[in-house]
């Protein structure tokens, strides 16, 4: 169970638009005075190279710098990085624990019963931070849109974040997927939602009270009989 912070991102990891949100995050894992303890996990792109890899993981060195955090950026970037245990105490003794960009299914898969996923989860438990972007917000709905099979199904996902689905760059997604994200929003049951974050927009809160839209734009909750939009400083029930 996460007990601490859930910061789902539209777009936007580890650029100057987002400085309120990270800052809004270390303040709530504040340690009297110490710099909190940053982990950056590039291991939605492990399948883009090393090229993508480094380029992420120099972002978030770069930007949690900045904002007074001490960081490391960790090269989990497939199964067996996942699976090594020398970034077990790493990933337990983090205050904030970001997952950037890339392959949601790819990302999941990797994850998903790896020794990291359950350092990470400890961490989580005594009250860290889970922040992701993109595919690192994907992966903690119930399921994902699978868009390799036109969105005509889905694959499972961690289901620790109430909603059926979680889609980040929802006002940038191409005129030609959005009736694939109307076919899923029918596909939803009376009880179930789909959550659309905008592009350089957060949700952020804790599981079991309200959540509050920080950034830029909007976030978008999709229920079958309609779609409640909340933009920032707003407060959203899930």
């Amino acid at each position: 169970m996460m007990n601490g912070l859930i910061a789902l991102l539209g777009s936007g990891e580890y650029l100057p638009v987002m400085d309120d949100v990270d800052r809004f995050l270390l303040q709530s894992v504040s340690r009297n005075g110490q710099r909190p303890r940053v982990v950056c996990l590039p291991t939605a792109a492990g399948r883009e190279g090393s090229s993508s890899v480094n380029r992420w993981s120099r972002m978030g060195m770069e930007h949690f710098t900045r904002l007074n955090a001490d960081v490391q950026a960790v090269p989990i970037i497939d199964r067996d990085s996942a699976d090594d245990p020398q970034w077990e105490p790493v990933l337990e003794h983090a205050d904030l624990i970001y997952f950037s960009g890339g392959n949601p299914l790819y990302l999941y898969e990797t994850m998903e019963g790896s020794r990291a996923w359950a350092a990470a989860q400890k961490a989580w438990a005594r009250g860290a931070v889970y922040a992701g972007c993109s595919a690192g917000a994907m992966i903690l709905g119930r399921q994902m849109p699978n868009f390799h099979m036109v969105g005509l199904n889905s694959v499972s996902a961690f289901g620790i974040v109430p909603a059926t689905y979680i889609i980040p760059h929802f006002d940038a997604i191409p005129g030609i997927w959005k009736p694939i994200i109307q076919a899923i929003r029918r596909r939803l049951k009376p009880d179930e939602i789909m959550i659309g974050i905008d592009e350089d927009t957060a949700l952020v809160g804790q599981l079991g009270k309200t959540w509050t839209v920080m950034g830029t734009s909007q976030v978008h909750i999709f229920r079958k009989e309609g779609v409640t939009s909340c933009g920032a400083g707003e407060a959203v029930k899930i």
